[in-house]
This record gives C-alpha cells, structure tokens and sequence, in this order.
C-alpha cells in the first residue's frame, strides 16, 4: 500500500523562464524562492513516484483527437517540447507499470482515459520542476487534464478523477511514496485582448474557499466564475482533481502573487496529508 507523501499545486507559465527579469528582481527571487521552498518540502517526503496533473497546451494532441483525460504509460517522456521554452531539455524517467496500474484501475472505476505511450512533455510539466529543483531521476507518470479546448470535462468531474486518483495510488503495492503535483492557473488570460490581466479578486477568493475546507463551495465557484479570470484559469482543473485526491485534507496555501508582466496569478499551495 503506497503512502501519499504530498499533494502539491503550482502554477506554471512560460514567462518564468523566457522572461524572468521582466519583474523587479527582488519580485522575481522571492517567487522563485517559493518554488524552491515547494522543492524542499517535495523532496523531503522521499517520493519513490512522482504524479503529474497537467494539461496539453496542443502538442499531444489537436482538434483531430482531443481526450478529456490522458495517462502516460511511457518507460520516459521527453520535455520540454517547445524548441523556444528556454530550458535545458530533459528525459523524464517514466513509471510504465504505475501509469498502466493506474489506467486499469479507472475503467475499473468507471473512468474511460486515453492513455499515451509516446507522450511528451510541454512547459506546463517542466516548468514548476525545473523551478522547484525536483530530482529530475524522480520517476513520473504524468495525468493530462484537457483545459484548452472546449468541450471540457467539468470541475466536478475532475475532483472525482482526483478522489479516483487518491484511492488507486494508496492501494498500489508497486512503490511505497507518491506525491502529487498540480500545475496549472490561477488566473490568467493567453492571446486575447485581455493578456495581461490578472483577476486577484477570483484568485483570492478561490484559494481561501480552498483554505477553509469549502468543498462544495469551492467547486461552484470553480465552476461559475472560472470564466472571468481568463481562458488560462482553465487550469484550475488540476487543482480540483488535487483535492479529490486529498480526501478531505486542509489546504495551506504557500504563496501568492498577482504578477501583470507574467501574465499569470501565481499561486502555491499544499494539501497537508
């Protein structure tokens, strides 16, 4: 039976790393010092896996062929696939066994996932690892959550997949620690008149609905106002399917800051299982 050493949820942008000085460099530290401190907290768990919760933004997949929800079963996955991310390129080590468990076990659950053995992966993963020095020989079986082109799966769907998700890894047998990361959001608004633009009032809201154990509420919210802060908050998926995987653990939340010149409400948070 594997324990769940922690559940973690960041944003990711790729402003971070293209363009890390165009905030003051005081601002910049300390949000990378966040990261870092994420890292540490991450690592001192001693994960033998890592689960990745994130979305394809359009390089697995297209309008040709677009699942809601995908495991990678891959034995590595390559990342980052955009040639302009400014990263060093990096082979993850993959956990074939695990993602397979995994994709069994939601049929089982009465999940349908599309599963991947040639995955890759995009600035959404690799940029909150690279950013929070997580050993890159830390072996990963990455979950995409589809947020980028409508029809999406809901926000109720996606906690289910989370609490789905909780049950099947701390019934594996395969490792003894998992930790979960969730990448993605808060708000923010990608190639519309809008860019730019962040929504504190929303991000502050959701997180402190997160803070009190707000379930339901929180889900709402998600769900009702998800489209005032921007087409990127879309993301905030894999923070719902975090906390069906906490199974009713408090939020703490780590950092926050509204960052206009990253585009991007940048948020860090643990589930304290």
């Amino acid at each position: 039976m594997a324990e769940i050493t922690g559940i973690y949820t960041a944003s990711h942008t790729p402003v971070m790393l293209n363009f890390p000085d165009r905030i003051p460099a005081e601002l910049k530290d300390e949000i990378f010092g966040a990261y870092k401190a994420m890292g540490d907290d991450f690592m001192s768990g001693k994960p033998d896996a890592l689960i990745v919760l994130s979305n394809d933004h359009l390089h697995n997949f297209f309008l040709d062929n677009f699942p809601a929800y995908c495991i990678g079963c891959a034995e590595s996955y390559e990342s980052p696939i955009e040639h302009w991310l400014h990263a060093k390129r990096r082979v993850f080590a993959g956990d074939q066994a695990f993602g397979a468990y995994l994709l069994q076990e939601a049929y089982q659950a009465d999940f349908d996932p599309s599963f991947s053995m040639e995955m890759v992966l995009d600035h959404g993963s690799l940029t909150p690892l690279e950013l929070a020095g997580v050993d890159p020989d830390l072996p990963i079986v990455p979950v995409l959550i589809n947020c980028v082109q409508p029809p999406m799966p809901t926000m109720r769907r996606s906690y289910a997949l989370g609490q789905f998700l909780g049950r099947a890894i701390r019934a594996y047998e395969g490792v003894d620690r998992v930790a979960i990361l969730a990448t993605g959001g808060i708000s923010h608004d990608i190639a519309t008149p809008r860019m730019g633009m962040v929504n504190e009032e929303f991000d502050q809201t959701f997180l402190t609905l997160m803070e009190k154990g707000d379930i339901e509420g929180t889900l709402r919210y998600a769900t009702d106002f998800v489209h005032t802060a921007g087409n990127g908050c879309e993301e905030i998926r894999m923070w719902m399917a975090a906390m069906g995987a906490a199974d009713g653990a408090p939020f703490r939340r780590a950092y926050y800051r509204a960052v206009n010149d990253w585009y991007t409400g940048i948020g860090i948070g643990r589930f304290e299982v």
